[in-house]
């Protein structure tokens, strides 16, 4: 079991590891932790927006919209390969998933099918939105790729974890396809060769 690392910690690790940062507002007190705890944390999740343009993207993810308040997510990852910190502790972006899936990211075994909606995973997982339409033929630039890997394995080093610790919103909810245009065995791959 992982406490969360500080919010100065997790800026290190970041830059660190070679993401260019932005950093908007206050990210650093922006949260929900009012609605429940923010760890022990055991994993990353990555997510595609469903949106087109940067500053759209950041402002949405940072303040949400009518039902699902804001933070989104921790950061940001722009088409250009910027990171944008949004919010940091318990963020509105994994929502409810399989238990068998947590157990397995735990372990950092293969994952289990998810067909369950059992468990909170806004409490255990560091999420990042990453701009893309999701529609499957919006493309993926190799500098936002290169920044998943980063800031994933940014993440992952600082905890002593795998890329097994990282896994695809669509791999946690049943119903979910995010992120869509490329696959999490894919980036679970770059993210293992940036950890060596």
């Amino acid at each position: 079991m992982a406490s969360p690392m500080s919010a100065g910690d997790f800026l290190a690790a970041l830059t660190n590891e070679g993401v260019e940062v932005t950093q908007v507002g206050d990210w650093r007190h922006h949260n929900r932790n009012h609605k429940g705890p923010w760890g022990p944390v055991h994993g990353v999740m990555i997510h595609h927006t469903v949106t087109s343009g940067t500053e759209e993207t950041v402002e949405i993810c940072r303040d949400g919209f009518e039902g699902l308040p804001g933070p989104l997510c921790h950061g940001v990852i722009a088409k250009d390969g910027g990171v944008h910190l949004v919010g940091y502790g318990r963020a509105n972006h994994a929502g409810l998933g399989d238990d068998d899936v947590l157990r397995a990211v735990i372990a950092e075994k293969a994952l289990p099918s998810d067909n369950e909606a059992n468990t909170d995973g806004n409490r255990a997982f560091y999420g990042f939105e990453c701009e893309n339409l999701g529609d499957g033929e919006d493309p993926w630039p190799e500098a936002q790729l290169d920044a998943i890997t980063r800031a994933a394995a940014a993440v992952c080093r600082h905890h002593g974890w795998t890329e097994r610790s990282v896994i695809g919103h669509l791999e946690w909810q049943p119903g979910k396809v995010d992120p869509r245009g490329f696959t999490m065995a894919s980036m679970r791959d770059r993210i293992r060769e940036q950890l060596k």
